[in-house]
């Protein structure tokens, strides 16, 4: 049979060579509609699913989402609650290529990063600087260098709030003065007390209510150190206090840039 190219009929050709998909996985693509290829070696550790550790499973949901994968695209290989993953890929961050092209294959915002934070932080950024304004201000003032210090020194900085622990009644009290002077003179306070076993409760929350100055002060549960763990001999008689101030995050987001701020003022 004349083909009108040449002579090659249909029993000369070996329709075998043109199986499908014989070249196409040979192809280094990935079209548009189509989540990026894993490595075969990943694929594999995420069938053995069931006998894999935590760690190893985070590993996984890690990886995919750092090839560009969106969550639901994870989850259709590995089964994980969606809010797991989320905490497991908190810190990574997609590329813009991998943004659009996520959008790209689901039509949606489904897998897209979400900036759910921005008002807090540019609440943060106009805390900043006007705490940063107000040191050279500030630094004149002996009781403000010196509650700024003492917090610098022993107040709480891994908690989203302002805390000061200390078995000194005197530091304690300065703590509320300063705080009510320089932050909010309606700061509200609430104590706990760590004592140890023979203390008297009682008589503790009224030694430290007139200590600090505050009559209306209200205390979480108390800790009590059973007998018998550590050597300590002299007990201390009302134990050591905690006071905290209520809703104080934009407070030590405040503190914490003048204490920053403060040994350049002073040239130290």
């Amino acid at each position: 049979m004349e083909t009108g190219v040449g002579s090659i009929g249909p029993e000369v050709l070996d329709w075998s060579r043109f199986r499908p998909g014989r070249f196409v996985s040979q192809l280094p693509i990935t079209l548009p509609n189509m989540r990026p290829p894993a490595p075969n070696a990943l694929l594999a550790r995420a069938e053995k699913w069931e006998d894999l550790s935590r760690w190893e499973r985070a590993e996984i949901g890690r990886a995919l989402r750092l090839l560009g994968w969106s969550y639901s695209e994870i989850r259709s290989l590995i089964p994980v609650p969606k809010a797991t993953l989320s905490g497991w890929c908190a810190g990574i961050e997609l590329t813009l290529d991998q943004v659009d092209a996520i959008r790209a294959r689901t039509s949606s915002q489904e897998g897209v990063p979400r900036d759910t934070q921005w008002r807090r932080r540019r609440e943060i950024q106009e805390i900043r600087a006007a705490a940063a304004a107000e040191v050279p201000l500030l630094v004149a003032e002996p009781l403000w260098v010196a509650g700024t210090t003492m917090y610098w020194a022993e107040g709480s900085k891994t908690h989203r709030r302002l805390a000061l622990t200390n078995s000194d009644p005197s530091a304690l009290r300065l703590f509320v003065v300063w705080t009510t002077t320089y932050l909010n003179a309606d700061s509200e306070f609430v104590g706990a007390l760590h004592l140890h076993h023979g203390n008297d409760e009682a008589e503790a929350k009224r030694f430290w209510m007139d200590a600090v100055g505050l009559a209306d002060l209200s205390f979480h549960k108390t800790y009590v150190k059973p007998p018998g763990t550590g050597h300590r001999k002299n007990h201390l008689a009302h134990g050591v206090c905690r006071l905290t101030v209520r809703r104080s995050a934009d407070h030590l987001v405040r503190v914490s840039v003048w204490f920053d701020n403060l040994p350049a003022v002073l040239d130290l």
